[in-house]
């Protein structure tokens, strides 16, 4: 199998062996019977491995053209895993403008254990920079998802998911996932995923891996109504600038063309004014939900400063420009006119 929309509805997905279902069973449970002591079908207990779960990570796998993938509880299990393989002394260098929750772990938890960790710009050259130097790569692909980016396709050794954005898309499964190509680093991870055991459950893999299956359909009109959006947003009267991938004006815009195959539904924007208005556009929408999170079917509209991005000081986002006036979109799959026509009336009541 080539195509990623026809990896995501087989893989892991053959028929039952036992009746034929065209859909799996779900396997719930926590233990299973042995022939004799240590002797077992494949499996012995669920937070070791689980024939739902095995199957789901199957199918990520295949998704990031990887031959390793274990699921986990949260995307920030995923990454207190990868961040696991580190000792004492260790060094961890960070994008500056990584999740809030993930800023969170790093420094108000693991740099208590010695772990030190900085935080700058990130471009692809840094594949090749860490090849170099023997440095391993791990990559967040959360935003982008295998439909428009693969990392491990461009030098990196890990990539991670917040499986409860985009790839399950239906904002009712909490989950993260680990991918990688690297043999040794799988089993590192396996291990720590058993030992630790922030594994996903058996109920929230069958739901995941049942929403992959219109990842890429998903994916294509998140982009293409983000897009128009970003368009009717960048020429309104009332917003200073809008922050989008897609658009030209983008300052990273070239480098995403030239390693993305999309722009994902994600984008940022400046309202002109100041806290109130933001407050007052946000509190008007009426197909956008006020909430935090992002990657699902329906539209949600959030303040980074006062939400999702709250936990980091207040000089570190203001260096990154979350402002009291930038405002956050999770573009959802309804019809975009619809979604422009919402954002219209509320720009209009915000002032």
């Amino acid at each position: 199998m080539k195509g990623i929309s026809t990896k995501a509805v087989h893989t892991g997905q053959d028929p039952d062996p036992s009746f034929g279902d065209v859909i799996p069973p779900l396997h719930l449970s926590t233990t299973f019977a042995q022939s004799a002591p240590g002797e077992h079908k494949g499996f012995d207990y669920s937070r070791a491995g689980n024939p739902t779960r095995q199957r789901y990570e199957s199918c990520l796998a295949a998704l990031e053209n990887g031959h390793h993938a274990m699921a986990f509880a949260s995307g920030l299990a995923a990454t207190d895993a990868v961040i696991r393989l580190l000792k004492p002394g260790d060094h961890v260098l960070c994008s500056y403008d990584v999740y809030g929750g993930t800023f969170r772990l790093f420094e108000r938890i693991l740099k208590h254990q010695n772990i030190e960790f900085s935080f700058t710009d990130f471009i692809k050259r840094i594949a090749d920079f860490a090849k170099h130097h023997n440095i391993r790569l791990a990559v967040d692909n959360t935003f982008a998802t295998p439909v428009f980016q693969r990392p491990l396709e461009l030098g990196a050794d890990v990539v991670i998911h917040s499986v409860t954005k985009y790839l399950n898309g239906h904002s009712d499964v909490i989950g993260g996932a680990v991918i990688t190509n690297d043999d040794q680093l799988a089993q590192d991870i396996g291990f720590i995923q058993f030992a630790a055991g922030a594994v996903q459950s058996p109920f929230d893999c069958y739901l995941a891996h049942r929403g992959i299956k219109t990842l890429a359909i998903r994916m294509k009109q998140h982009e293409a109504s983000a897009l128009r959006i970003a368009h009717y947003l960048e020429q309104h009267p009332r917003v200073e600038s809008v922050l989008y991938p897609g658009l030209p004006s983008h300052p990273q815009h070239v480098l995403a063309k030239a390693q993305m195959d999309g722009f994902s539904g994600m984008l940022s924007f400046y309202v002109k004014g100041d806290l109130a208005n933001a407050t007052a556009l946000m509190q008007s929408t009426r197909l956008f939900s006020l909430a935090e999170s992002l990657g699902g079917v329906e539209s949600l509209i959030e303040h980074p400063a006062l939400m999702t991005h709250a936990s980091l000081p207040t000089h570190v986002r203001k260096s990154l420009g979350i402002e009291d006036t930038l405002i956050r979109l999770s573009v959802g799959i309804e019809d975009v006119e619809d979604l422009i026509e919402d954002l219209d009336q509320a720009l209009t009541l915000s002032y």
